[in-house]
């Protein structure tokens, strides 16, 4: 995995991506991490681009120390009055995306893909985004991920929304609380403390749900407010929970809006919790419906099967709020395939169209008993008894991570198959997929 990060981050720019901006006057290049002025520059035009205001020198080191494992693209206009400001930006990092089933695998995580409004129209985020999916899928990795600010962008690239994230509201009077009494206890501790913890927190818990990636680098400061150019550090405070034993299994981050008009309204914003285990879980929530002054509570990229739910004794007391979070793009469909396992045993002859002629063609995926699949390809006629399943690449994407319906595709127009009841079956999961944060 390492050598892959390593080859991934410093391979060069796609020839065709940087030959068809070269052609309207653009060079695309790669960012090096340790150019100072060079990042800067850079993270300039990401602030811009998605409308945040300019980056002090403070922000810049601060950026410049936590983004040296991302890879970096910039597009230039050489021509343009400050020629060192990139007109579009990219970067991406070889992470490991949690599948049905528990294993990971490589994925190629995207971020800060802008491109400033004095450029649109010229091709710049197709070259970058076309470009940097090519090398991916060069080197081998399975599938591409990303979070979004603009919804309707990604799909002519072959992504597709397949795991959402839902935001609650909670009124903390009329929820009540009828979960479990969780054994252990929990304690205030530290901004430091808890970034200290986090980290191993949230890796014994990435793995138990499909969706989730490695927190990238940077993250955990920003949550912790411990970067030197955090805003309002002591607005954020810590909590962990601990076992019986001593073990602590769950952290969590929140900050109070307080309610002058009537202290006992005030909100609680959890903006992190990080459970190990059940009773983590448990006494963490049960802590936040409980503080003293809160009226409510509030959290976001949460689960579609969130527990919280059915641990509360009125769930009108929790405005839900559904929304697209993780994209996933399907690269190398038989590694994709092979890594998840699947909820029904099966025989499905897929053909599948990529928009971008990456990850097209005809498979046939076997699944047995035990919900392992093995994939070869499709040649000739289909198998006996196979389900034909003709879709694209964004479809097989949206099911990838088993908490889209291929029933619902299909009554969409989105796929076509011979059994859409068997396909929506094996392609289903018991637990609906996650990613805790953005990236």
């Amino acid at each position: 995995m390492d050598d892959l990060v390593r080859t991934h981050h410093d391979g060069p720019v796609d020839g065709a991506a940087a030959a068809a901006l070269a052609d309207r006057g653009l060079r695309l290049t790669r960012v090096p991490n340790d150019d100072r002025p060079g990042f800067g520059s850079w993270l300039d035009a990401v602030a811009r681009g998605f409308l945040d205001g300019e980056r002090s020198d403070l922000h810049r080191a601060a950026a410049f120390e936590r983004l040296g494992q991302r890879r970096l693209i910039g597009v230039f206009d050489d021509s343009a009055p400050e020629p060192t400001v990139p007109v579009g930006t990219f970067a991406s990092w070889v992470s490991e995306l949690t599948v049905p089933g528990g294993t990971s695998i490589p994925s190629c995580a995207i971020s800060s893909v802008t491109v400033a409004p004095t450029h649109h129209r010229r091709g710049i985020a197709r070259a970058m985004m076309e470009g940097e999916l090519r090398a991916a899928d060069a080197l081998g990795v399975p599938v591409a991920v990303l979070t979004v600010s603009e919804s309707t962008l990604y799909g002519r690239y072959g992504f597709a929304s397949a795991a959402a994230a839902v935001s609650l509201r909670i009124e903390t009077r009329r929820a009540g609380w009828t979960g479990p009494a969780a054994p252990g206890r929990v304690d205030f501790i530290s901004r430091e403390r808890w970034r200290e913890l986090a980290p191993q927190v949230h890796e014994r818990g990435r793995t138990r749900r499909a969706g989730e990636i490695e927190m990238p680098g940077g993250h955990w400061d920003r949550l912790a407010r411990t970067r030197p150019d955090a805003e309002d550090p002591g607005k954020v405070r810590a909590v962990q929970y601990a076992g019986l034993d001593g073990d602590v299994t769950g952290v969590a981050v929140y900050s109070v809006e307080e309610n002058h008009d009537d202290f006992t309204k005030s909100i609680a914003h959890v903006h992190l919790l990080l459970a190990g285990d059940d009773d983590a879980y448990a006494g963490l929530w049960r802590f936040f419906l409980q503080l003293d002054l809160i009226g409510e509570v509030r959290a976001s990229e949460l689960s579609l099967d969130e527990p919280l739910l059915w641990m509360i004794a009125d769930q009108r007391a929790a405005v839900i709020t559904v929304r697209d979070h993780q994209y996933v793009r399907v690269l190398d469909v038989p590694a994709a395939l092979t890594a998840r396992r699947y909820g029904a045993a099966g025989v499905f002859a897929l053909d599948v169209a990529d928009p971008l002629g990456i990850g097209g063609g005809r498979w046939v995926l076997r699944v047995d008993a035990d919900g392992a699949g093995a994939v070869s390809p499709w040649e000739g006629d289909a198998p006996e008894g196979a389900v034909r399943v003709q879709l694209g690449t964004a479809e097989l994407s949206a099911l990838y991570l088993g908490g889209v319906s291929a029933a619902a595709l299909a009554t969409a127009g989105r796929l076509r198959a011979s059994d859409v009841v068997a396909l929506a079956r094996t392609f289903a999961w018991h637990e609906s997929p996650r990613l805790s944060f953005w990236y």
